[in-house]
Order: structure tokens, then C-alpha cells, then sequence
């Protein structure tokens, strides 16, 4: 990966936390733009974990629909 490949924005990250998805909206990231892998800086990922921790009431709640891979 070439640093040149490399774009700085801000994703949408999901993650589960006891069993229960969140959405993490406007997450500054470095996005490789060959193959979408998001990076994030050490001060990003402790701003995920004290909003995780904090729980605090959501900016908004959405309806997701559910698959199973059969």
C-alpha cells in the first residue's frame, strides 16, 4: 500500500457491543483507496471507546432490516 493511496474522510462506522449494533456517523478515517480499509488515529479509537462507554442517548435511532445467509 502506497501512502500516495491514502484519502483522508470521514466513514460510517458499525460495530456490535453486547449484542447490539451502533453506527459511529462523521468518523474521521484514512481510507485506502485501493482497497476501502479504513484507518484510524489512536485519539480517534479512544473517542469510539468513551462513546461506547459513556452510553449516552443517540443523536437517532434507525430501522435495519435483517438476513440470514442460508
Amino acid at each position: 500500500m502506497m501512502k500516495e493511496s491514502m484519502v483522508e474522510t470521514e466513514v460510517t462506522y458499525p460495530l456490535e457491543r453486547d449484542g447490539k449494533f451502533v453506527l459511529i456517523e462523521q468518523l474521521p478515517a484514512r481510507v485506502c483507496s485501493e482497497t476501502g480499509e479504513q484507518f484510524f488515529s489512536l485519539k480517534t479509537v479512544e473517542q469510539i471507546h468513551n462513546i461506547i462507554n459513556e452510553r449516552t442517548a443517540p443523536k437517532k435511532t434507525i430501522e435495519m432490516p435483517v438476513y440470514e445467509f442460508v
